[in-house]
């Protein structure tokens, strides 16, 4: 059976200065000068090394395998003095076997590179590359005869549930090494056994089979597959996988289970303040629990792989996932080989999850590319791979503006989205509007979504007029009003994600007054201010009541009258004024009230059972603080 050990503490860490320190795992060097601007965060290669003891094991009967979970972005891994393994890619899981390596005291080095390079991807793109360790690294005690550990970071085994009326049929592949027969047993959420069968390839009948249904039943069951050896069990693992079935109509959008589905959710960027990609398991829990809280039924993880933890999450809360590999903003030539095994890796490690729709293949990709033919024929290859790898599942691609309707690599997928934000870099919010009916016109049998779309918004800078490119709360509020109406006028749509969730690094920025950050969160960047347009989505996709005043940051204001804007997901809210009511409205998602403004005004609104509170006071001239004030910068917006 196996035995598994994490090694996080105590690395020697030789960094950019070739200084050395102690550190714990995850760690990451660009903590810091990937997120404070100047687009001159360090890239190169820094050197971990750790001391560790040989586990106890068989040396006739066992093997011992380290695992990376994330390395960014080239690994080169040396066990007392000889090379292990190389891998290139840093979001993905990577294994070696070490068993003929190890000494009863062993050094363990890798190798950490980051620096630019035109083979592996990402290379170019709007979020901070951070070097480093940044995920678990393990050592894990096998016996001989085990589920495969080396096939591009897999678990050795792919479940294909597939719904054939009130049962599913279950096909479960494993892939072993050395002697055994596989045993496979399925078991319910209770922990029931459902199913039992024998062979490497075997197909399994669930009966009356309890689907995954989205957030409203993300129901799991769970595949315990044996290797058994003379009667004893040599290896076991457990994976869980949920049984349910899709399609997307391009004229009526996404179906779950044979019902309408519309998919409405949200981008995630992993990276956190002063700790970059070097996150913890109660962070992802954060992330989830604030994605859940608006309301979201859907997760583009941007731009590359995400932590195998972060998908358990997607599939126990009933998320559908868009997961894709960092093929971005620029293709390269000598980056075709990293393009298909970013994806091989993508897919047999994430194969499993039932939050997964599709896979994407690239994000943006027309920006700088110069040879259009060879990007073509890349995509075409990917696309092909995600296909045979994979038949259960659709793949798809964020085109950005430039690209345009006609572009040829917006149609090798099965389904197209578009990064737009009119409104924000272009004026004019109804260009939307053009933009999806002329593209359905044209291409009415194309599935057609918006896979980014969103405005700058510093829960600092306020305006009673907002205006495009002010960077206040007030517009990057205004803007989502706009855009969920829009979507609205369009539920033929295969799905919306809001580009971000969570403002996040990009050390090439220099907006909003903060450098090297994008702001387009629902959320900053450190997790502690929802931003208003967060309680704008929670008011049209969240079922949980709940009432909230707008601008509540916005304290000190100029004229002789108020505009209070409420967002609820009630039906009718009442506003007080210093403790009388002042008006009361019925409607839907958004309340604007008038109020003289004279002194300070304690305000009060009321949906239900439900209150908010927030104070304005008048004042002559209106505050500094609250106006953006531009500066010049070394910094320069990738684009």
């Amino acid at each position: 059976m196996r035995e598994i050990t994490k090694i996080m503490k105590g690395w020697e860490f030789t960094g950019p200065d070739g200084t050395t320190t102690t550190v714990d795992l995850p760690h990451t060097w660009n903590a810091r000068d990937g997120q404070d601007g100047g687009n001159d965060y360090w890239r190169g290669t820094c050197i971990y090394r750790t001391h560790f003891a040989a586990p106890q094991f068989n040396t006739a009967s066992h093997q011992v395998w380290i695992q990376f979970d994330g390395v960014n972005a080239s690994a080169h891994v040396v066990l007392n003095g000889s090379p292990v393994c190389n891998h290139d890619g840093g979001y993905s899981t990577f294994r070696a076997n070490i068993t003929e390596l190890l000494r009863d005291e062993n050094e363990l080095t890798v190798e950490v590179d980051n620096s630019k390079n035109d083979r592996v991807y990402p290379q170019k793109a709007d979020f901070t590359f951070y070097g480093g360790i940044y995920r678990d690294v393990s050592l894990m005690v096998v016996s001989k005869n085990h589920f495969t550990l080396d096939y591009f970071g897999g678990p050795g085994i792919r479940i294909t549930p597939t719904v054939q009326g009130t049962d599913a049929s279950v096909q479960v592949t494993t892939w072993h090494d050395g002697e055994g027969e596989v045993s496979i047993e399925l078991l319910d959420a209770a922990g029931n056994t459902v199913a039992t069968g024998k062979g490497p390839d075997i197909t399994l009948t669930i009966f009356n089979a309890h689907l995954w249904n989205g957030v409203k039943d993300p129901y799991l069951y769970s595949c315990k597959a044996r290797l058994v050896v003379n009667g004893t069990v040599e290896d076991e693992i457990t994976t869980r996988f949920g049984v349910r079935s899709f399609k997307v109509d391009p004229k009526k959008g996404f179906f779950l289970n044979g019902k309408s589905y519309p998919l409405h959710g949200v981008s995630r960027h992993q990276d956190r303040k002063g700790l970059g990609n070097a996150i913890t398991r109660e962070m992802h829990d954060e992330d989830m629990a604030l994605i859940k809280e608006i309301g979201a039924n859907t997760i583009r993880l941007a731009h590359y792989q995400h932590d195998q933890y972060f998908y358990d999450l997607c599939d126990e809360v009933g998320m559908v996932v868009w997961a894709e590999i960092p093929y971005i903003s620029e293709h390269m030539p000598n980056g075709r080989e990293n393009t298909i095994s970013q994806m091989k890796e993508l897919i047999i490690q994430n194969y499993n999850h039932p939050c997964i729709v599709c896979w994407g293949v690239s994000n943006e990709i027309t920006i700088s590319t110069k040879d259009k033919k060879d990007m073509l024929d890349n995509h075409r290859q990917l696309n092909d791979l995600c296909h045979e790898m994979d038949k259960t599942r659709l793949t798809t691609l964020a085109c950005y503006a430039m690209c345009g309707p006609f572009n040829r690599s917006a149609h090798i997928t099965d389904m197209v989205s578009w990064n737009l934000y009119l409104g924000w870099y272009v004026p004019g919010f109804i260009l939307n509007d053009l933009w999806m009916g002329f593209f359905h016109l044209c291409f009415p049998n194309r599935p057609f979504g918006y896979s980014e779309y969103g405005a700058e918004g510093m829960p600092n800078l306020h305006s009673t007029h907002p205006h495009r490119g002010d960077h206040t709360e007030e517009y990057q509020a205004k803007y989502h009003e706009y855009m969920l109406r829009c979507f609205k006028r369009h539920p033929w749509m295969w799905a919306t994600h809001v580009w971000n969730m969570f403002d996040f690094a990009a050390d090439a920025r220099d907006q909003g007054g903060e450098p090297g950050m994008n702001h387009k969160g629902l959320v900053t960047f450190d997790r502690k201010t929802k931003k208003d347009s967060f309680y704008l989505y929670k008011a049209w996709w969240s079922d949980e009541a709940f009432v909230h005043i707008c601008s509540k940051r916005f304290v000190e204001r100029t004229g002789s009258t108020a505009t209070v804007k409420v967002y609820s997901n009630q039906s009718t809210v009442a506003l007080y004024v210093n403790g009388n009511k002042v008006g009361e409205q019925t409607g839907e998602h958004v309340f604007t009230f008038k109020v003289p403004l004279n002194g300070e005004l304690h305000i009060q609104a009321v949906a239900g059972d439900r209150t908010d509170e927030s104070v304005i006071r008048h004042v002559d001239t209106p505050n500094p603080e609250y106006k953006l004030h531009k500066t010049k910068s070394k910094s320069a917006n990738w684009v």
